[in-house]
C-alpha cells in the first residue's frame, strides 16, 4: 500500500510541477500583479508556483473555507488570507484580481458539506451541484481579468479523489455506500462532495477561455480553462 501511495503522490507532484510551468509560461507576473488562489488550503501550491517570480507577497491572496490553513499560509508565506463560506460568493469588486488561480476546486462546489453523505440521488446531487458550480465560475469570471481553472476529467478511468478505478462511472446510489466501505480500508479517504465535469461543461462555464487537455498515457486526465492576456497578444 505504501508503495502505491508513494507512486500516486509522485505522479501528483509531477502534474503540479507541469501546471506550474504552464502557468508561468502563460501569465506575465510582475511585482504588482494581484493574484487570488481560490481554494488555496495553506497556500503552499501557489507559493511553489510563484517562487521564481517578482510578485509581492502582499499582492497574493489565498481564499479557503479552512481558517487554520489560511493562518498557516499567512504565517509561512506572508499571503493575505480570506475566509470563505460555502456559498461560493467572493468578497471582492469586479476585476479586482489580475489572475485567479483555482486548481481541483470547482468539482467540490456542490452542496453543503453536511448533506453530501445523505444525498443518494445522482440526478438531485448533480442538479444542485451544477447550479452552484455555475455561480462559482461566474464569480471567478467577475473578479478576474485572467484566470487558470483546473479540474479532473469526469471520464478519466481513475477517479482522482479516491484513487479508485472506474468509480467516476458509478451511479451515486452505489458510490456513497462504496466510499463508506473503502474509507475504512483503502489508502485514500474521501468524502463524496465532488461532482466531476466534462469538457463541454467547462466550456459552458468559461465560454471565453481556452480549454486545455491535460493528458496521461494518451487519455485526458483533467481540463484547464485558461484566459490570459499573454495568450491573446501572442
Amino acid at each position: 500500500m505504501s508503495i502505491l501511495k508513494n507512486c500516486v503522490r509522485a505522479f501528483s507532484a509531477r502534474a503540479r510541477r507541469r501546471r506550474a510551468e504552464y502557468f508561468c509560461d502563460t501569465f506575465e507576473v510582475t511585482a504588482t500583479t494581484k493574484i487570488l488562489d481560490l481554494g488555496s488550503g495553506d497556500g503552499s501550491n501557489i507559493a511553489a508556483i510563484l517562487q521564481n517570480t517578482p510578485v509581492c507577497k502582499g499582492n497574493v491572496f489565498i481564499a479557503d473555507i479552512d481558517h487554520t490553513a489560511l493562518q498557516r499560509g499567512n504565517r509561512n508565506y506572508g499571503f493575505v488570507g480570506v475566509l470563505l463560506g460555502e456559498s461560493g460568493s467572493l468578497p471582492f469588486p469586479d476585476g479586482f484580481f489580475d489572475i485567479v488561480y483555482c486548481s481541483s476546486v470547482i468539482e467540490h462546489v456542490t452542496t453543503p458539506k453536511h448533506d453530501v453523505w445523505r444525498i443518494h440521488s445522482g440526478s438531485q446531487f448533480k442538479q444542485r451541484a451544477r447550479i452552484r458550480q455555475r455561480a462559482f465560475a461566474d464569480e471567478i469570471r467577475r473578479v478576474a481579468r485572467q484566470y487558470f481553472v483546473q479540474t479532473p476529467n469526469a471520464l478519466f478511468p481513475v477517479e482522482s479523489h479516491s484513487w479508485l478505478p472506474l468509480v467516476g462511472y458509478l451511479p451515486r446510489r452505489a458510490l456513497v455506500p462504496l466510499l463508506k466501505c473503502t474509507n475504512t480500508v483503502w489508502i485514500k479517504r474521501t468524502s463524496p462532495d465532488w461532482c466531476l465535469l466534462q469538457r463541454r461543461e467547462m466550456r459552458d462555464f468559461f465560454p471565453e477561455s481556452r480549454i486545455i487537455n491535460e493528458r496521461f498515457l494518451g487519455l485526458t486526465k483533467s481540463f484547464m480553462a485558461v484566459l490570459s492576456d499573454r495568450a491573446h497578444s501572442a
